[in-house]
């Protein structure tokens, strides 16, 4: 099995590619940003890339837009993300547009031989590896779709508008209602999201975010 890493720190390339050197695995190239990667995979085709979501320049997504490029170009190449902490928007792009093949581990998992090397090896077969805590923020987004999905047609309404930054006074007038009719809605809208009255958050804000999440 052959792989490209794919990480702006030399201290990690070097570390992964001494583990999996370990456990019998070749690491053709080892490079530091998302140019280089697209480069090298496409001189060595390997079977895994081992890719830090974020890398030069700008330290954003540079790493996950280059894995979706790669993936679009070759669907039988295995995407292994790595992140140094929990990064949903790529991830989930990844996960639903090809699920087979692909893997996130967030990169403390991967200081472990025994799961970096299984991480990779199920990756190369085809199988699909997601960190335990990409599992349970995934699982959190689903139970927050069911409770919109709870909402009455009336109460997506006011939570859209909410979205907007509409003031009470707006859904108002945009809706028809009274005053009292709009704070029951958003009473409503809390209660289901499973929003109770706390000092440290803002509920409406909350709420909002439950929206754009869906």
């Amino acid at each position: 099995m052959r792989v490209v890493i794919a990480d702006d720190s030399v201290l990690l390339r070097e570390g992964l590619a001494r583990l999996l050197g370990e456990a019998g695995i070749e690491t053709c190239a080892m490079v530091g940003d998302a140019e280089a990667l697209e480069k090298a995979v496409e001189v060595h085709r390997p079977d895994v890339v081992l890719v830090d979501i974020r890398m030069p320049p700008t330290y954003t997504h540079e790493g996950a837009r280059a894995a979706i490029h790669l993936r679009e170009r070759d669907g039988g190449l295995g995407i292994l993300l790595l992140s140094q902490s929990l990064e949903s928007r790529y991830a989930a792009e990844l996960a639903r547009a090809a699920p087979r093949g692909f893997g996130y581990l967030l990169k403390d998992r991967v200081v472990d031989v025994a799961t970096l090397v299984d991480a990779v090896t199920r990756v190369a077969a085809g199988g699909t590896v997601l960190d335990p805590e990409v599992v349970g923020y995934l699982l959190g987004r689903r139970t927050t779709r069911d409770q919109l999905g709870v909402l009455t047609e009336r109460e997506r309404d006011v939570l859209g508008l909410m979205a907007q930054g509409r003031s009470n006074a707006a859904i108002c007038r945009q809706l028809v209602l009274n005053p009292k009719t709009v704070e029951s809605h958003i009473g409503s809208i809390l209660t289901k999201l499973d929003l109770p009255p706390q000092t440290d958050d803002h509920r409406r804000v909350l709420a909002v975010l439950a929206w754009l999440q869906q």
